[in-house]
């Protein structure tokens, strides 16, 4: 396909889907993850209210902020993430907006730890319907060499998210209460859900991918199971009819076959491993700043707190995001390995950085700090987005960032935020909060070392397993 023809997605209709369109489409579903990540957020941004409040202790905090949110969040994503990859996507993220909203906005009601875990739960739920099938549909929007790019836009909706969360939900606690605070920030997104279904049209699938290998798990039929998963449903689906065993069983194999596919690939697998570790360590973090400035510096301002940390999200943490994806486009036209370089090389700037937000005795000095340190943690999320789209085949992508998702958020975001929470409640034990928090915070941190090294050693095996997906020379 001519750089031409590559500029421009046909839609449904099979009229080309114009420029200004194309950005429309990525606009919006960027508004749509910003309120996936407003969210997902505002309860680290509310946990001191909420805590003094509801009497609430650190290990609980940690669920609400991590296990609660995460458990049904990854693993409604797979099948959902199923459907999307055969039916209108535009329909599936507009009707798990409008969910994860309302619960948002529910969340305000809650009168103890067990309903707000509830309310937590159903926004897990929701946002389950989001990422992948926006990520497929942007794939089929924007041919694989301007893919980073485009999905690190797409990405901007967490630094966004996460910006408009510290500024709006601390403005709206201070003022009000965090009870509003939740309603307020949860209903607009019903509204998005309404204006993203009538206005974004669902394009063909595919359309971009003409060089890349036969799609094995297009129209899969599976007659005889294999392997103990797949002969384990066959089992349990015994009391059904012969119709309905087939096509549970042709459903449970596509996934599972899929997923082993996936995995099999070793770049695929080395940045699956490198987002998840960076990620355990910056949702424990990010969920546990404002905690950690209210503990450690009481001196400043809680509201200065929420301004200067919405203000850096917004701008350095948005900056490196996008700038993540720019460079990777570019750089990647002549060397694939970018894909795991870039990110690795940010990395490295972000860990010492933030070990002296952490640390530094001023306040002042730690929210400077914390520009370097968002701006370089920004980088790695186009690429990698990228990457489990373009390695993917498909008729599977959503399924494939549903995967990446499980395994990224079930330890991540499950458990991350939780385990710092856990190791803050038992430090306290020896130390004042304020010390067990810091040395909690210093301890998850690590991970993002690791990524680093992962992120490398997936570059230095992406260019092989890239001419495979694509049937491209690297």
């Amino acid at each position: 396909m001519s750089e031409a023809s590559a500029s421009i997605a046909p839609t449904a209709s099979g009229k080309a889907a114009s420029r200004p369109y194309r950005a429309y489409v990525l606009f919006l579903l960027t508004g749509v993850y910003t309120f996936n990540f407003i969210d997902r957020q505002i309860i680290g941004i509310l946990s001191p209210a909420i805590k003094e409040d509801l009497g609430l202790a650190d290990w609980q905090l940690g669920i609400l902020k991590g296990f609660a949110f995460a458990v049904l969040y990854t693993t409604l994503g797979i099948p959902i993430a199923r459907l999307a990859d055969r039916k209108n996507r535009v329909t599936i993220i507009s009707i798990s907006l409008a969910l994860w909203s309302g619960f948002t906005a529910l969340s305000g009601a809650a009168g103890n730890f067990i309903q707000l875990t509830l309310a937590r739960v159903g926004v897990g739920i929701g946002e389950a319907g989001g990422s992948p099938p926006a990520h497929s549909l942007i794939s089929d929007y924007f041919p694989k060499e301007k893919r980073a790019g485009a999905l690190a836009v797409y990405a901007m909706g967490i630094p966004l998210g996460v910006a408009f969360a510290f500024l709006a939900g601390g403005w709206l606690t201070e003022i009000f209460s965090w009870r509003v605070a939740f309603v307020v920030i949860g209903l607009p997104g019903v509204a998005m859900a309404l204006l993203l279904k009538l206005t974004v049209r669902e394009p063909p699938r595919g359309v971009f991918e003409t060089g890349a290998k036969t799609d094995e798990f297009k129209s899969l039929k599976v007659s005889e199971p294999i392997g103990r998963v797949e002969k384990f449903i066959q089992f349990l689906c015994k009391p059904l009819s012969v119709n309905l065993q087939a096509r549970v069983l042709n459903e449970v194999a596509t996934v599972s076959r899929a997923a082993k596919h996936l995995l099999s690939i070793p770049s695929y697998r080395a940045i699956v491993i490198a987002t998840t570790a960076i990620s355990f360590s910056g949702y424990a973090n990010g969920t546990w700043i404002v905690d950690f400035y209210v503990r450690s510096h009481p001196e400043f301002n809680i509201f200065l707190v929420y301004f200067w940390l919405g203000i850096i999200s917004g701008t350095a943490y948005a900056a490196g995001t996008f700038l993540g994806g720019f460079l990777v486009d570019r750089l990647a036209v002549k060397n694939k390995k970018m894909y795991g370089f870039v990110p690795a090389i940010a990395l490295l700037i972000n860990a010492p950085a933030f070990a002296i937000v952490i640390w530094h005795p001023s306040a002042a000095v730690s929210l400077l700090l914390q520009v370097p340190t968002q701006l370089a943690i920004g980088f790695y999320l186009g690429p990698s987005f990228a990457l489990a789209q373009t390695l993917a085949p498909v008729s599977v992508r959503a399924l494939s960032t549903a995967v990446f998702f499980f395994i990224l958020n079930m330890i991540a975001l499950g458990l991350g935020p939780t385990i710092a929470g856990v190791l803050s409640s038992v430090f306290s034990g020896f130390f004042n909060e304020g010390l067990a928090l810091r040395l909690s915070l210093t301890i998850v941190s690590l991970s993002g070392l690791y990524a680093a090294w992962m992120y490398y050693k997936g570059g230095k095996l992406l260019p092989a397993d890239w001419e495979k997906a694509t049937g491209e020379k690297p």
